[in-house]
């Protein structure tokens, strides 16, 4: 069966830890560098979010959002070393083309930010099962609603993939010509993206007559399948994450100008 999700059981460290203590490290990693406010701040986490994904078999299935990561920080390189209103200083010169200081460094510090995030939120979205992530979230007393929603964030992207996939060889079954020059795939995209929001909307309604049925809105109290148990290692993850913002305060004070 094709896993609706971006999770991958591997067996590794990454998916053998708690969804909470994942998501307090995504939440310490993208946030300790901020509070710091110094560009070497970003090294550490995502050095940190480096080595889990190799460690744990998921650099490969995060290369995709690195290529986007990358084409998009290039795109900011650009943008604000050239036309930045801090630019002030020249720092070198491509042809006739002058790139700042001022704004290369804003460049960099946005970059990242988002090389940290990505990192960071790729090590917990390929490492975690939602099922287990909602189930953890109703566990603490949040609302069975906002978990159906979280999970329906998870289950977007593979669905939609899916769907285009799907709905791509069916058009060119009945002859639609989607590959080609710009104007050919222009042409292509209405045949291909309205079937893609019909079938989007079809299956919200399907799901959401499937979890009446099945008594999502009962109000009543509910039982879990898994026998939660304490880990050991929840707690040194948490003392790390909470070291981490700590250090970033401390550092932040005595930067402090």
């Amino acid at each position: 069966m094709k896993s609706i999700s971006l999770y991958t059981q591997n067996g590794s460290f990454l998916t053998k830890l708690e969804p909470f203590d994942k998501l307090f490290y995504v939440l310490a990693s993208v946030a300790a560098p901020s509070i710091a406010g110094q560009l070497p701040a970003y090294f550490l986490p995502i050095g940190i979010s480096l080595v889990l994904l190799i460690h744990s078999r998921l650099f490969k299935k995060a290369l995709p959002m690195t290529v986007v990561g990358l084409s998009l920080i290039l795109t900011v390189w650009i943008v604000q070393g050239i036309f930045s209103q801090k630019n002030e200083t020249p720092l070198f010169h491509l042809g006739p083309v002058t790139f700042y200081q001022e704004g290369c460094l804003i460049a960099a510090r946005i970059g990242l930010n988002i090389l940290n995030m990505f990192f960071s939120f790729a090590c917990f979205v390929f490492s975690t099962r939602p099922s287990d992530l909602v189930e953890d979230m109703e566990r603490v007393g949040f609302s069975p609603k906002l978990g159906y929603v979280v999970n329906s964030v998870f289950q977007m992207v593979p669905q939609m993939t899916g769907a285009v996939g799907t709905i791509t060889d069916a058009q060119r079954s009945r002859g639609l010509e989607t590959e080609g020059n710009l104007l050919t795939r222009a042409k292509a995209f209405l045949p291909l993206i309205s079937p893609v929001v019909m079938s989007a909307l079809i299956n919200t309604r399907e799901r959401a007559i499937a979890l009446e049925v099945r008594g999502f809105d009962a109000g009543l109290q509910k039982t879990f399948l898994r026998e939660k148990t304490k880990k050991a290692s929840s707690f040194w993850i948490r003392l790390f994450c909470a070291a981490l913002l700590a250090g970033a305060v401390v550092w932040r004070g005595l930067t402090w100008k």
